[in-house]
């Protein structure tokens, strides 16, 4: 109802524009003889004169009309310039704010759902500049205003922050027509008004702001490093505190470039991913699944047995990987490669400086001009009552304990229903622990569309795992963990638990909070990984939002060469195409939007999938569970996300990550040639799915025509 009434006004103002034929009145000629004829009663009438005009300036202003600009002309005529520029200026913004809201309510929901995605880029800006930007456009008035009030009524900026900027940047160029209005008659076009000299004043006069934000900038800066004493030189280009993913590609972008990089590490070279995390268990999940094969090897034609494991030695392989890796990583290979690794504690005494506890004893103090802190993260251990004297394991703390064991743990507890929960449930039940999963919430894998749980809940306890969703573990005690469920108590003994509810970023013991680096759940960085002090940067799982070891090597590059070379040139961290996989079997793969976030965003979206037991490899290979769904714009074939459950899945969704990165769409997924047969031409199969549901019906039908016609 509310756009109904405010299209009726607008067309009615539009209406009565062109039945009176009000644009005669709106020309140089007409104004002139207006404010001849009106400049007597003005004498008179000057409250009624003034009233009106300003009413009917708000009128065209805010139905978009043609003749603002002339109308500015005659308040000049009329009124002088004070009064003229007063009468004009909160007329034009009252006018201008009423199109912004118009456009807003009328027309916004409509282009969102079109093109939602470029405007969240234009509202990021806006968000962040938006004061300047619009400040900039008013204060150029080459660009047309009634345009500038369209446009951003599509935007998410504040309808009081529109006004008060409209009114301030729109000032200048007022005064400017008003003043040449008061000397109407001399006054034979207003193409002079807007000369390429006036223009390009108007154009310096915007800079300023920008001008002025850089000083503002400039200060800012002088005022966070109040305090300190800047070095007058420095030991190194770049200090980088931690040598996982984030940390090694970023000492390894800085030896490349030849600049002087200190790498400092106080545990084993490659972090978490290759000590206790991503290696470690998929070598974990490869050996269970290899027993889950051998149980049931009737499915490829073959007696099934029951696997012996000898865990001991199930683990000594685990740690086999390790150290096969292990040289990619080491110390050795980064200092040939021009990287100076030293081991020990790092601490940051001052923006410059940092104090390193060396692990073989004493301490050395460097300074340099940038600082890239990549000190990853570790497990979360909830406040439970009796938890620091259960003698849990984190994914961290098990692989030792595991590695003591002749057989796996009679029965284990996992405290949490995420991917790592998931994955150590499924791997730990194939080797022949008795698994009971507790997870507070109603589902495992609650990032995940519903149906995706779902599966993941059925293959889990395929696998022999108790999964026990919507209970909250509420204390442990005596090799029992006790969980709740509405008020029911249910009682889990183990003799191994492992706590997996999350990860949290590593703050503690670098001196962060000392110099008074921003943290919250991970040190608070700008678009361009950099901290409060410009020359400090933060990568990988500290700095967030995702904690994917992918995701720290491309943090890595924007924070390293932010930090070499931002003084040139700084690049903004792309978050845009972030693919992520948990490796159960069958895996769970995903790039980009999935039906429950595009929902929760207001995003429109088609979808299709393709079921994995109708490919022909899937087949043959017994490996039929699961399916592709592609998320598409309505009635088009560019990709939202992905969402791939199944075998190989996340060797598959490269493909899509491909697609998004680079804008291709599902037909040129179709028109590529993929190898018979593989798991990949599910993606092409997916991609013609989705053209059968997008077919041209009527051109088809003509199509149909033509051939009866060509038959005779």
């Amino acid at each position: 109802m509310k756009k109904l009434v405010i299209i009726a006004g607008l067309a009615a103002l539009i209406i009565a524009y062109f039945v009176f034929d009000l644009g005669t009145y709106l020309t140089l000629d007409g104004i002139k003889q207006v404010a001849d004829d009106v400049g007597a009663f003005y004498d008179r009438n000057p409250a009624l004169v003034i009233g009106a005009f300003f009413l009917i300036y708000v009128a065209v202003t805010a139905a978009s009309l043609p003749g603002a600009a002339i109308m500015t002309l005659a308040a000049g005529a009329l009124f002088g310039l004070v009064t003229g520029t007063i009468v004009v200026s909160f007329a034009s913004t009252i006018g201008a704010t009423l199109a912004f809201l118009a456009s807003r309510y009328v027309l916004r929901d409509t282009i969102e759902a079109r093109f939602g995605d470029r405007l969240k880029a234009i509202n990021a800006g806006l968000e962040r500049d938006g004061a300047f930007y619009l400040f900039t456009i008013r204060m150029i008035p080459l660009i047309p205003f009634f345009v500038v009030n369209l446009v951003m009524g599509l935007s998410r900026i504040k309808t009081w922050t529109y006004a008060w900027v409209s009114q301030v940047g729109m000032l200048l160029a007022t005064i400017v027509f008003v003043n040449a209005g008061t000397q109407l008659a001399q006054i034979e076009s207003t193409s002079g008004l807007l000369s390429p000299a006036l223009i390009g004043s108007f154009v310096l006069l915007a800079i300023v702001p920008w001008i002025a934000k850089g000083i503002i900038g400039l200060i800012k800066r002088r005022k966070v490093y109040a305090g300190f004493t800047r070095p007058k030189s420095y030991d190194r280009n770049m200090i980088v505190i931690g040598a996982g993913s984030a940390g090694l590609v970023s000492s390894l972008i800085a030896a490349t470039v030849k600049a002087k990089v200190t790498l400092v590490e106080a545990n084993a070279m490659g972090g978490d991913c290759l000590n206790t995390g991503c290696v470690p268990s998929k070598a974990l999940i490869k050996s269970a699944k290899v027993a889950a094969t051998m149980r049931h090897a009737d499915r490829y034609g073959i007696t099934p047995v029951e696997p012996e494991i000898p865990f001991r030695e199930t683990i000594a392989r685990v740690m086999d990987i390790i150290k096969a890796i292990e040289p990619h990583d080491s110390v050795e290979r980064y200092e040939g490669l021009g990287v100076d690794v030293l081991q020990g504690y790092a601490k940051i005494i001052d923006p410059w400086t940092v104090e390193i506890a060396l692990n073989e004893g004493g301490t050395q103090r460097l300074t340099a001009r940038s600082i890239v802190i990549a000190s990853g993260a570790e497990p979360v251990v909830p406040p439970i009552e009796g938890i620091e004297t259960s003698g849990y394991l984190t994914s961290e703390t098990l692989w030792e304990a595991f590695g003591e064991m002749d057989q796996a743990p009679a029965r284990v507890a996992v405290l949490g229903g995420g991917p790592i929960g998931c994955e150590l449930s499924q791997a730990l039940a194939r080797l022949g622990s008795q698994v009971t999963q507790v997870e507070m919430a109603d589902r495992v894998l609650g990032r995940e569309d519903e149906e995706v749980s779902e599966l993941a809940h059925k293959v889990l306890e395929q696998s022999g795992v108790n999964v026990l969703t919507g209970h909250r573990a509420v204390r442990v005690g005596d090799g029992v963990l006790y969980a709740d469920k509405d008020g029911s108590e249910v009682a889990v003994p183990y003799d191994a638990l492992i706590i997996a509810v999350g990860r949290k970023a590593r703050l503690k013991g670098f001196g962060l909070e000392d110099i008074g680096v921003d943290t919250e759940r991970t040190v608070v960085t700008d678009e361009f990984l950099a901290t409060k002090f410009p020359n400090i940067f933060a990568a990988g799982d500290v700095a967030g939002p995702y904690q994917f070891t992918h995701t720290a090597s491309h943090q890595a590059w924007f924070a390293s060469v932010n930090a070499l070379f931002g003084q040139f040139k700084k690049f903004k961290a792309d978050y845009s195409v972030i693919p992520a996989v948990t490796f159960l079997d069958p895996e769970v793969a995903r790039v980009g939007l999935n039906e429950t976030e595009a929902r929760e965003q207001g995003i429109e979206f088609d979808v299709t999938t393709y079921g994995l037991d109708d490919l022909d490899r899937a087949i043959t290979e017994s490996e039929t569970t699961g399916f592709v769904k592609v998320l598409t714009k309505p009635g088009k074939d560019t990709i939202l996300g992905a969402t791939i459950v199944g075998s190989h899945a996340g060797e598959l969704l490269a493909e899509y990550v491909l697609a998004m990165k680079h804008k291709l769409g599902l037909n040129k997924i179709l028109g590529t040639i993929h190898s018979y047969p593989t798991m990949a031409e599910a993606n092409k199969f997916a991609a013609g799915n989705w053209k059968k549901a997008n077919k041209p019906e009527g051109l088809l039908r003509w199509v149909e025509k033509y051939h009866d016609w060509r038959r005779g």
